[in-house]
């Protein structure tokens, strides 16, 4: 149990990404922990889409970046991309995504691998051209985007933990 816990106060967002791919196992891994998630009623509708190939990694990193007003790359030229959609028809699917992105980003950091949760994937595939990527990929329409979690391997130095803050518990 101690490594667990000491796993997730360990975990960090990085926002520098070298270009070496994690192997096809360590994804595989880290996919087989999306699908262990709760959701809610044990409904499982959730969708990962693995993005590797570069040429779509950069359109959607740059349909992101419009959707901010920015040019920059909000991918921070990480190699990989998992957008989480959800099943809009449930009433739980913002927490049912939710879930999948921590499992995610907690197994990638067990696994050695550096995640970073990158918003905007719902205004991202609710636009014309990302909902005709997702129809293409194969995402039914009522699923909606509600995170990037994009890995790879850190460049340069790896992120200090901050400070936490004092009065986030109350003891009933």
């Amino acid at each position: 149990m101690k490594e667990v816990l000491n796993c997730l106060a360990t975990r960090r967002s990085v926002r520098s990404y070298n270009d070496k791919m994690p192997s096809e196992e360590l994804l595989d891994q880290i996919l087989a922990a999306g699908l262990v998630a709760p959701s809610g009623m044990n409904m499982q509708g959730t969708i990962m889409l693995l993005v590797r190939d570069t040429e779509l990694i950069k359109k959607m990193s740059a349909m992101n970046a419009a959707v901010m007003g920015s040019s920059n790359d909000p991918f921070y030229g990480a190699p990989v991309v998992i957008v989480v959609f959800a099943d809009s028809d449930s009433r739980t699917y913002v927490e049912n995504g939710s879930l999948v992105m921590g499992n995610l980003m907690n197994a990638a950091h067990a696994l050695g691998i550096d995640s970073c949760w990158i918003h905007r994937a719902r205004e991202v595939f609710d636009s014309e051209e990302g909902r005709g990527i997702a129809r293409k990929l194969g995402i039914p329409d009522n699923y909606v985007g509600i995170g990037n979690c994009i890995l790879g391997y850190h460049a340069g130095e790896y992120p200090e933990a901050k400070e936490i803050r004092d009065g986030r518990i109350i003891k009933a």
